[in-house]
């Protein structure tokens, strides 16, 4: 019976060795992702809201200067790689319908902590980087309140 599973096992493990890495490094590049830019359900989205969302996401070693948050699902936000967003310039994906977001803006200063923010609160349309259908980047460049 061990001698029958034999060739099964290395069937298997080979085929553990064809997984392209890229699958493994998009799920990580899009965790970074929503680690840097998700947040459902925010709390506030002032000033305050801004300097604590970006020390827990560790976003203040140094000040980082500008960080948009997107407050919706990870459904609709991953979409914009697919069907609710259309091509924009060579390599990015602008999505068809707005987005609530939270953009925090290092208010100057030091860019050592404590890092202090002010928060711009509104709707837009995003504009995503995305390998294999993840979003991985967001392109804080295009800011239309």
């Amino acid at each position: 019976m061990l001698m029958g599973l034999g060739p099964l096992v290395l069937a298997f493990m080979l085929g553990l060795g064809l997984i392209p890495p890229t699958l493994a490094q998009n799920n990580y590049r899009y965790n970074h992702f929503l680690s840097q830019h998700y947040d459902a359900q925010p709390s506030g989205r002032n000033g305050r809201y801004c300097d604590t969302m970006m020390a827990r996401r560790r976003l203040t070693k140094p000040c980082k200067d500008i960080n948009t948050f997107i407050h919706d699902t990870k459904n609709n936000i991953k979409a914009i790689c697919d069907n609710n967003g259309e091509p924009y310039k060579e390599t990015f994906r602008i999505s068809k319908s707005r987005f609530q977001v939270t953009t925090c803006k290092h208010a100057g200063g030091s860019p050592k902590p404590p890092c202090r923010y002010r928060a711009t609160r509104g709707f837009r349309n995003i504009v995503v980087g995305c390998e294999n259908g993840w979003p991985v980047h967001l392109d804080e460049s295009i800011f239309r309140p």
